[in-house]
């Protein structure tokens, strides 16, 4: 029995040793020990908790965005507009003085008021390309006072511009540029969009020339809409963004993140002639109807009633004990005008036009300025504690006012 217990022992002791030489010198002599398989519905006792297996969280990064698109759209229909006005010499008082002419004789033509004037460089902006067919619309005070226009298309081709009309009360002018020969290719107009579509949050580009170092498209967002009682024009319904716009971008396109024209850059608020976040252009809407007009008749016609408007202020809500602090006072009114033969009296407080409700005198001014002269609207007025409503026909705004 005890040599059988011996032979066993000798016997395990050999192949367990034969076994370790096999696994570590010939691994692969060895069979491949079999991978647990889940069947459907049991748990992987095995497996660590979901809770801590490493997870991929994160999310692709998004496709970068660009405006090229919108930009090589509108780009060409952006000029640079350059404006020069002729200057005169002035002569020195001792050059009339008979004595002095005596003992040193008469100046040469240089030295004469009114002799040889000279073009000097008075300005530079942008302009919009509208209609192929040559009409640019930009800033009046872009070509206020000029004497000669040249623009500069994006191709870096430079036409002889003219003064089709202006608008100063809307700081918005058209000129119109020739094309070189019968041969040359029509001009690239930009596209229009609508306002209804535009709402703050919305991205926009400026495009222009700033400073004069080139055309430049900042992008940015429209800020606020509506602006008004700046001081800047007599018209005002501005939009607001924060693209940068800096002095020579004045008369440039304010455009969609399409491309499309949505303003021409008017104004910038700003304390030290840069950009300050704070831009204002004016809409398309009343930019088309600008630029439709002076193309038509070479002018802008607006309604009037000839009355003076007041803002109604907490302090005045109060002295006239009105029930609402909406609407305009009627500061005055001019003799033989629409408002003075339809009975309107200085005191009473406008608050609303054919059903429309007035806020304000410059929605009132904007109201009535976008009229046609000869139109009737029923006013809705306050006097002496009782509505009242009064038919006014809309008269001409004279060009006195302008």
């Amino acid at each position: 029995m005890r040599s059988l217990w011996l032979i066993f022992a000798q016997t395990v002791t050999v192949l367990l040793a034969a076994y370790f030489t096999v696994a570590t010198l010939k691994p692969e002599w060895l069979p491949a020990p079999e991978t647990p398989r889940r069947e459907a519905g049991a748990s992987n006792l095995n497996a660590p908790p979901a809770a801590i297996l490493p997870q991929n969280t994160a999310s692709p990064p998004p496709a970068s965005s660009s405006y090229r698109a919108a930009a090589n759209k509108a780009l060409p229909s952006v000029v640079h507009v350059f404006t020069t006005q002729k200057i005169r010499r002035r002569a020195h008082p001792f050059f009339n003085d008979p004595i002095f002419r005596h003992f040193f004789g008469t100046p040469d033509s240089e030295g004469r008021e009114g002799d040889d004037p000279f073009d000097a460089p008075s300005g530079l902006g942008s302009g919009v390309i509208v209609r192929s067919d040559g009409y640019i619309l930009t800033n009046n005070h872009v070509i206020d006072s000029a004497d000669s226009i040249e623009v500069a298309l994006n191709d870096g081709r430079k036409l002889k511009a003219r003064v089709i009309g202006s608008d100063p009360e809307s700081d918005l002018a058209v000129l119109k540029v020739d094309p070189e020969s019968d041969s040359s290719p029509p001009l690239p107009a930009i596209g229009f969009a609508s306002m209804e579509g535009v709402g703050v949050g919305d991205v926009v580009l400026a495009i222009g020339n700033p400073f004069g170092v080139g055309q430049t498209v900042t992008m940015g967002i429209v800020s606020a809409l509506g602006r008004s009682q700046l001081g800047i024009n007599t018209f005002e319904n501005f939009i607001q963004t924060d693209a940068a716009i800096n002095p020579g971008n004045s008369g440039g396109a304010l455009t969609d993140a399409q491309g499309n024209l949505i303003g021409i850059n008017t104004a910038i608020f700003s304390r030290s002639g840069g950009s300050l976040g704070i831009g204002f252009a004016i809409p398309v809407t009343t930019a088309r109807d600008v630029m439709e007009q002076i193309i038509r008749t070479g002018s802008v016609t607006r309604g009037w009633i000839g009355v003076e408007v007041q803002e109604l202020t907490p302090e005045l809500v109060e002295s006239f004990h009105l029930p609402q602090t909406h609407g305009a006072l009627i500061a005055g009114v001019q003799r033989g005008s629409p408002a003075s033969s339809a009975g309107i009296k200085p005191g009473d407080v406008l608050f609303a036009i054919d059903g429309q409700p007035v806020d304000n005198p410059q929605e009132l001014r904007n109201l009535i300025a976008a009229q046609k002269p000869g139109n009737q609207m029923l006013f809705r007025l306050r006097r002496n504690k009782e509505e009242i409503e009064v038919r006014i026909d809309i008269g001409k705004r004279p060009v006195s006012l302008k």
